[in-house]
C-alpha cells in the first residue's frame, strides 16, 4: 500500500478516494504578508529531527510559500505553494518533494491549476525503478495542500469546515478533511500563558476506512485567535501510516 505524502503546512494524513462535490473556497478574513520563519520537526517525544526554512513572499494578490525541513539523517522535505488571496483562497499550484531515510517512498510531485497538468516522480525503495506519471488534473476550488495552517486561522469562530488535499498515490487523488475545533486549551507561548483553540483534521475516508488495518489519527492542530491568529503548533503524520510528529515554529 502506498504511503504518500498530502502535506499541511507540511502535514497531512491518506490517500482515501473522494466522490464528495467540491466546497466552496475559503473567505480570506487574514492576508497574507512577507514571512520568513525557522519552524522545527520533533518527534512526540521532543526530539529534533529536522530544522525548517519558511520563506513567503507577495506579489499583488499572489502569494508565494516555500517550506524546506533538513533532516538530521539526511532527509528533505521541500514543499511549495503559490496561492491566490483576492476575496478567496485559491491553489494556483503545489510542489512537493520527500526523499531520504525518513520517508519510505521517494517522491517529486507538481500539479498546476492554469495548465490542469499534474507530474509524478515516484520511486517505492531503492530497489524499485522509478515511475514517471504525467497527465490532466483538475484542482478542486477548495484545494488546499501545503495551506492548512492558514486556512485554519481564517475559519471564524467556533466555525468547522471541509476542505480538499491533493493526495499523490502515485496518481492524483482528492481527499476530503474536516477542519473541526474541539476544545479550547491554556498553552505556553515564551512561558506566557495563552487561550488557543485545538482543531482536528479528519480525513473523511467513508468505506475505506474499514479497509484499513489501524485507525489513522487525526492532525492536531493549535491555533491562538483574536485580531492577528497565530499558529501554534501542529501534530501528526507526515505521510500515510507513518509516526505522529510536531511541527513548533521555534
Amino acid at each position: 500500500m502506498y504511503k504518500q505524502a498530502i502535506p499541511l503546512l507540511g502535514f497531512a494524513l491518506t490517500l482515501a478516494l473522494a466522490s464528495l462535490a467540491d466546497a466552496e473556497p475559503v473567505t480570506v478574513r487574514f492576508p497574507e504578508g512577507v514571512t520568513r520563519a525557522f519552524p522545527v520537526l520533533r518527534s512526540v517525544d521532543n526530539e529534533k529531527l529536522a530544522q525548517g526554512d519558511l520563506s513567503q513572499v507577495v506579489r499583488g494578490d499572489k502569494v508565494s510559500s516555500r517550506l524546506v525541513f533538513h533532516f538530521k539523517d539526511g532527509s528533505i522535505y521541500d514543499e511549495s505553494v503559490v496561492f491566490s488571496q483576492r476575496d478567496v483562497f485559491t491553489l494556483l499550484s503545489y510542489r512537493i518533494v520527500q526523499q531520504g531515510p525518513s520517508f519510505p517512498e521517494t517522491l517529486e510531485a507538481a500539479v498546476d491549476r492554469d495548465t490542469g497538468r499534474y507530474q509524478v516522480r515516484y520511486r517505492a525503495d531503492d530497489d524499485s525503478p522509478e515511475e514517471v506519471l504525467t497527465g490532466k488534473f483538475a484542482l478542486p476550488d477548495d484545494a488546499y495542500n501545503g495551506m492548512l495552517s492558514l486556512i485554519v486561522k481564517n475559519l471564524p469562530a467556533r466555525a468547522e469546515e471541509t476542505v480538499s488535499v491533493v493526495a499523490f498515490t502515485p496518481k492524483p487523488r482528492v481527499v476530503k478533511l474536516l477542519l473541526q475545533p474541539v476544545a479550547e486549551e491554556r498553552m505556553l507561548v515564551s512561558d506566557s500563558p495563552m487561550q488557543a483553540t485545538r482543531y482536528h483534521i479528519r480525513p473523511q475516508l467513508g468505506l475505506f476506512a474499514s479497509l484499513l488495518v489501524t485507525d489513522i489519527p487525526d492532525l492536531r492542530m493549535w491555533i491562538l485567535p483574536g485580531e492577528a491568529p497565530a499558529f501554534l503548533r501542529a501534530e501528526g503524520p507526515l505521510y500515510f501510516m507513518g509516526p505522529v510528529w510536531r511541527i513548533e515554529p521555534y
